[in-house]
């Protein structure tokens, strides 16, 4: 799950990370109330959606006079932002975040994410901030640091000389570099982050350094011991479909196919989409029903996938383990009855009661087509939209 730039500030800050003072206005009088709060004579103004590249789009700007940064403010708070990011459709920024500026002398990068092939967390850090540090990779490999973090959350002392010794830290900015470090690497652990990212972290005058800009994505899985953060979710940032699925504990993510996809279980989902393609045809979604889902889940996972306008056929492709597929069949027969479903709907099952649920479908009489196999499902529901 994806915050807020403000909400990630926040948790930062009790970290010990040092943020820029700032404030979050949904409404005109908002702003007002925090230009008067923070004593501003200029200030940042920037949109808050859960996508980056906000500079780009327009979506960050810069107040020399407390009339311009209303001003600013008046024009960002429902500004439509649309980028690789977002997609064509967009995201909308309902809030905006106003900042005290910062004289800014260089900027930096610190981040942490989890590295999958050593299978540990780790620190990112490079002296080149403000831009893709997939770029910076790409283009200046030489210019990226990882360093472990240790399950505990602590950054070793000797990893700590060795980031400051790159990232070209001296003195007292070397110590508030290795406690930004470290507050960055504890925060990582202690929300279940699958990122954590400051960019750019920046140096002012003074040789302090800030934190400017904060983004922090949350493991899903996490999220029920992660009470405070799952409370940050903002429906306004995901589609209606996403909502749904969320709602009914469903995994969903929608994609530009036109083939429906209902799967149990993830990895049978990325199988399912991966012969669809290999058969012609797009999966129009990933949606993961899980192990036991219940037959008004089932109905749920319909209703979401028919919700695409550009769905032309429905492929299920259930193994029944802990999902009873007699328990499967029945809520496609209410879908169907309930919704009328109107495109081709194909549905090939194993595993438990599989008998039972095959003859359910086959006595509802409804214009069901059913395979064996995954290949010939496969086969089946793109031969339909030919």
């Amino acid at each position: 799950m994806n915050t807020h730039e403000y909400q990630a500030k926040e948790i930062l800050k009790r970290y010990g990370i040092p943020i820029p003072d700032f404030g979050v206005a949904s409404k005109t009088h908002e702003v007002e109330g925090i230009i008067k709060h923070l004593g501003l004579k200029e200030g940042v103004v920037k949109i808050q959606v859960h996508a980056g590249g906000r500079g780009k789009a327009g979506g960050v700007k810069f107040g020399k006079t407390p009339e311009e940064i209303l001003h600013h403010a008046q024009h960002l708070i429902g500004m439509k932002m649309v980028n690789n990011q977002t997609g064509p459709e967009g995201v909308i920024a309902h809030k905006v975040l106003v900042s005290r500026p910062l004289d800014i002398q260089k900027e930096y990068y610190l981040g942490a994410v989890i590295d999958r092939d050593r299978a540990l967390p780790i620190l990112i850090a490079s002296p080149e901030g403000g831009m893709d540090i997939e770029e910076v990779a790409e283009k200046h490999p030489d210019k990226i640091l990882k360093l472990p973090i240790e399950l505990d959350g602590t950054l070793r002392t000797f990893r700590q000389h060795i980031l400051c010794n790159f990232m070209g830290w001296k003195g007292e900015m070397a110590k508030m570099g290795a406690q930004i470090a470290q507050g960055v690497a504890k925060a990582f652990i202690d929300t279940d982050a699958s990122l954590l990212e400051i960019n750019p972290l920046v140096s002012d005058k003074a040789g302090k350094l800030w934190a400017l800009d904060a983004k922090l994505s949350v493991d899903d899985n996490a999220l029920y011991r992660q009470k405070e953060i799952a409370s940050f979710f903002d429906k306004t940032q995901v589609s209606p479909n996403e909502v749904a699925a969320k709602e009914h504990d469903l995994a969903y993510i929608a994609l530009d196919g036109n083939i429906g996809c209902m799967v149990n279980g993830a990895g049978l989902a990325m199988a399912t989409m991966d012969i669809i393609q290999y058969s012609g045809g797009k999966p129009a979604n990933f949606l993961d029903v899980g192990g036991g889902a219940s037959k008004e889940k089932v109905a749920a996972g319909f209703k979401i996938i028919l919700s695409d306008p550009k769905v032309q056929a429905i492929l299920v492709n259930i193994f029944g383990g802990i999902m009873n597929c007699a328990v499967l069949a029945e809520g496609i027969i209410a879908a169907m009855q309930e919704m009328g479903i109107k495109v081709p709907l194909v549905v090939r099952m194993e595993g438990t009661n599989v008998e039972q649920g095959k003859a359910l479908l086959e006595k509802s009489k409804l214009p069901i087509i059913t395979a064996d196999g995954l290949a010939e499902a496969a086969a089946k529901v793109v031969a339909c939209l030919k």
